[in-house]
Order: C-alpha cells, then sequence, then structure tokens
C-alpha cells in the first residue's frame, strides 16, 4: 500500500536536483543577456510545473467524486 504513495522530497537534503544547485549558484559571471534567458527559463520552468500540478489536483478531484459514495455526492 505505501508504495502508492507520491514521493516528497525534503528540500533540507537538497532533494530537488537542478532547482536546489541553481539556489546556490553564484551568478557573479553571468552577463545581463545570460540573466534575462536564466529568468526566462525560470518562468518557462515554473509555468509548466504549474500547469503539471493543477492537473494533477484535477485529476485527484474528478477521482474522488468519481468514488465517492452516493450518499455524500447528493448531499444527503
Amino acid at each position: 500500500m505505501d508504495d502508492e504513495l507520491p514521493l516528497r522530497r525534503d528540500p533540507a537534503h537538497q532533494g530537488y536536483g537542478a532547482a536546489s544547485q541553481l539556489a546556490g549558484e553564484s551568478l557573479d559571471r553571468y552577463s545581463q543577456d545570460d540573466l534575462a534567458e536564466r529568468i526566462a527559463l525560470l518562468e518557462a520552468e515554473i509555468a509548466r510545473v504549474r500547469a503539471h500540478r493543477d492537473r494533477a489536483a484535477a485529476h485527484r478531484l474528478a477521482a474522488e467524486a468519481f468514488f465517492r459514495p452516493r450518499s455524500e455526492s447528493t448531499g444527503s
């Protein structure tokens, strides 16, 4: 049963891979253009992650509604 639970990553243990590496990287060597490009890439990645999160939440709500006993879904 525990095999079905989603994995949780602990930010204190650097469990977010590339994102945690980027957070600690010195930005001193980057030009203004490099920084602008990096911001654009990060914003695109944030949008992608948010869209995935929203799809997952909608999927979960649909599943919960489908499997909810009828007495709960009618408000009785």
